[in-house]
């Protein structure tokens, strides 16, 4: 009896620990990452960057949001003498939105990787983003449309951290994607959780 009691009691802390560990893989706190000012950029052209722009005004952090940023935006605020320190690109994909601002898919990622590259020269920190959860994922332009996808591989991998909706990650494609690259994942609940999200890795 008093060898299954002791097996039990071992048990429940192996489960205790996995799902201590679980806990932290799903969400981190990595601390400040980045500071301002921020540029703030779309992978995809979906409404998404337009809903963090609202969270960067509450919070009062000096940003500029370019939709289509580009490397050579990065390189003329470095020449003018007031560089960006961090660059969020959010990801999620529109075809409306693509198609607004005249670019396609392709477009969209030669631009994004170009953008990553010189961010990494100058040594601006990268924070992808994707904060419309599992709706925008699902919204493929056409049956088949994998372009949410791509947005997502184009700029997460090469982030410094990644802030996430909850609901985007049910099938874990963030936390797989944080354990296998190294790169920390935050993530919050609810839309208007998205400031203090925002306020754990950027300083003013």
């Amino acid at each position: 009896m008093m060898r299954q009691t002791r097996r039990l009691f071992g048990l429940v802390a192996v489960v205790m620990m996995l799902m201590a560990f679980s806990g932290t893989a799903e969400a981190q706190d990595p601390g400040v990452m980045g500071e301002t000012p921020v540029l703030l950029a779309s992978c995809g052209q979906s409404p998404g960057p337009t809903f963090v722009k609202l969270f960067l005004n509450r919070l009062g952090f000096d940003h500029e949001l370019k939709e289509t940023a580009t490397a050579q935006d990065l390189q003329d605020a470095q020449s003018a003498g007031s560089p960006y320190k961090s660059l969020i690109i959010v990801t999620g994909a529109s075809l409306k939105g693509m198609g607004a601002a005249g670019v396609s898919m392709r477009e969209e990622l030669i631009r994004t990787e170009a953008l990553i590259a010189e961010a990494k020269r100058q040594g601006i920190t990268i924070i992808g983003a994707h904060v419309e959860g599992m709706d925008r994922r699902a919204q493929g332009a056409a049956p088949g449309d994998n372009s949410d996808e791509q947005s997502i591989d184009a700029v997460m991998p090469n982030s410094d951290v990644m802030l996430v909706r909850a609901d985007g990650n049910e099938d874990r494609r963030f936390t797989l994607l944080s354990e296998n690259e190294g790169v920390p994942l935050v993530v919050f609940e609810k839309n208007m959780e998205m400031g203090d999200a925002l306020g754990k890795v950027l300083k003013q």
